[in-house]
C-alpha cells in the first residue's frame, strides 16, 4: 500500500511535534493570528484518513487476487487554495527558494524539527493516481481529504493525542 500522507484527529499532538515543533500549533490552532497563507509554487499534497486506509488494507488481504502495489489517497488534492479556504486566510504567493531559507533558518535555529529536506522531498512528491485500488479492491475512501484535515485541525486546536504509553499524560497544547 502507498497511502497519501495520514491523518486522524487523535495524531494531531504526534505530528505537530514531530514536524511543526513547539511554534506551530499557535498559528495553526488561531489562523486569525496569521495575516496571510504562503503560497509556494507546486506544493500539493494529497492526504487520508488512517481509517480508510486500514480499510483498503482490509480488502487487500480479504482480496484473493490482490497483487503489487496499491496507491491509496482520498479527494480533493490538498494545495494552497483549499488549505487558505479551511482557514480563512489569504494566500500570498511565496518563491520555492525563500519558503526553503526560511524553513532552512527555522531548522537551524531550532525552531522546527522538520529539516529543510524534508520540505524538498514534498515538493517532489507526485499526485498519485488511486483508481487501481478503487477497481481491483473495491475501495473508496468514507472521508474526503477536506474532512480529513478539518479533523486533524481540530485535533491540533485541542491538542488531542492518542493515549500511546510514551505520551501518556502528555498534552500539547
Amino acid at each position: 500500500m502507498r497511502p497519501a500522507f495520514l491523518f486522524k484527529r487523535e495524531s494531531a499532538s504526534e505530528q505537530r511535534r514531530i514536524f511543526g515543533g513547539r511554534f506551530l500549533p499557535g498559528p495553526v490552532a488561531r489562523p486569525d493570528l496569521l495575516p496571510f497563507l504562503p503560497d509556494v509554487p507546486g506544493l500539493t499534497v494529497q492526504a487520508l484518513h488512517t481509517d480508510d486506509a486500514a480499510q483498503a488494507y482490509r480488502l487487500a488481504v480479504h482480496s484473493a487476487g490482490a497483487r503489487g502495489a496499491f496507491n491509496l489517497a482520498a479527494d480533493p488534492v490538498v494545495d494552497i487554495g483549499l488549505l487558505a479556504e479551511m482557514l480563512g486566510l489569504r494566500p500570498v504567493r511565496l518563491p520555492r527558494t525563500a519558503a526553503r531559507s526560511a524553513v532552512a533558518a527555522a531548522w537551524g535555529l531550532r525552531l522546527l524539527p522538520a529539516s529543510p529536506h524534508l520540505f524538498d522531498a514534498v515538493l517532489r512528491l507526485p499526485l498519485m493516481d488511486c483508481s487501481r485500488a478503487r477497481t481491483e479492491l473495491g475501495w473508496r475512501p468514507e472521508y474526503t481529504a477536506t474532512e480529513v484535515l478539518q479533523e486533524f485541525l481540530d485535533g491540533l486546536r485541542h491538542g488531542a493525542g492518542a493515549d500511546t504509553a510514551p505520551m501518556r499524560g502528555r498534552k500539547v497544547g
